[in-house]
């Protein structure tokens, strides 16, 4: 299942100038999966192991936030059309707020207008961030256009506190995904010019990183069996209700279903997959990509950040390139455990 051409692809992308470790993994509804692992979990350290953990970056947003609003709505604690200041009282209080009647929904698919980012780490610790956070007087534009906002993310993350009355932290988590990893069992990201370290275990993402460790929109780690077993669910079903699951393997807005990205140009899993695949990836190399019509799902995972994000390295061609070969390539099932 994982092509020669992939394998050689995934091998030169390691280096100086890339990332020091991938890992990839493919997998079909009926449960046939293969496995490479290369690298190592920085330049210079020991060798990747299956038992490490990514920092998977936003991947943390269809994984953790978008399924567990989803699930919330399956408890019946909110529906997606509800706005947001229905379980955010106290959202831009004294203010008068359009976003307050942005929906849940328009968040999940990145149509309520809010901006990308803010520099929220520079505003103090974080019970300052997230007081701050629900009174700033943030500009947002008309609903409907697809604007990818981590803001509306972070959102949702203390909507899931307030209807579940327990911090993000504390959310049950399947096997093989966490938000506390052993940093000596961890794939290193960047080193940091504002924590001054090289990052092993530590939440990449500045925000979240100040807002504890976990935000909505980033926080999640994960190790490669752990995140293809959450791409193998999604292909074959049970990953959520099947009426939740149609709508984020389905478009719901342009070229976005509730949690993922859909298939179209320029996509970032390549140009040969079906038109009904969808996918979504994540800051520091990593992504996830499910194809039902092609009976295939596939994660693929680097420390491209690493040292620095500032390289050349070019992920968004490694993706691409690697779900082109996968496409092209489907065959006999391959099991790589080498590194």
């Amino acid at each position: 299942m994982i092509p020669d051409r992939t394998a050689e692809l995934l091998r030169a992308a390691l280096g100086p100038s890339g990332p020091s470790a991938v890992a990839l993994g493919v997998v079909t509804a009926d449960g046939q999966r293969a496995t490479l692992h290369l690298g190592h979990v920085s330049h210079g350290g020991r060798a990747l192991t299956s038992d490490d953990w990514w920092d998977l970056a936003s991947l943390t947003k269809p994984l953790f936030t978008a399924r567990e609003i989803l699930r919330a709505t399956e408890d019946g604690l909110l529906d997606l059309d509800d706005p947001l200041g229905r379980h955010l009282l106290d959202l831009a209080w004294m203010q008068d707020a359009p976003l307050r009647e942005r929906t849940l929904r328009q968040l999940l698919t990145h149509t309520a207008g809010l901006g990308a980012w803010a520099r929220l780490y520079t505003w103090g610790d974080a019970a300052t961030i997230r007081a701050r956070f629900l009174q700033e007087p943030w500009e947002v534009g008309p609903p409907g256009e697809v604007r990818y906002s981590d803001l509306g993310y972070v959102l949702l993350g203390r909507v899931l506190e307030r209807v579940r009355a327990r911090p993000l932290r504390d959310f049950p988590l399947d096997p093989g995904l966490t938000f506390t990893p052993d940093p000596t069992a961890s794939v290193a990201t960047e080193t940091c010019l504002w924590r001054e370290r090289t990052l092993m275990g530590e939440t990449h993402d500045e925000n979240a990183a100040a807002l504890g460790g976990v935000a909505g929109h980033a926080g999640l780690f994960g190790t490669l069996d752990g995140v293809l077993n959450q791409a193998e669910r999604l292909l074959r079903g049970g990953w959520i209700s099947a009426a939740a699951q149609h709508l984020v393997l389905t478009p719901q807005v342009p070229e976005r279903t509730l949690a993922f990205v859909h298939a179209s140009p320029g996509w970032s899993g390549g140009s040969l997959s079906s038109p009904h695949a969808v996918g979504h990836t994540g800051f520091t190399g990593t992504g996830l990509w499910v194809d039902p019509p092609r009976n295939r799902a596939w994660v693929l995972l680097t420390n491209r950040v690493h040292p620095t994000r500032h390289g050349p390295f070019d992920i968004q061609g490694l993706r691409r390139a690697v779900g082109n070969t996968l496409a092209a390539n489907s065959g006999t099932l391959r099991l790589f455990t080498s590194h």
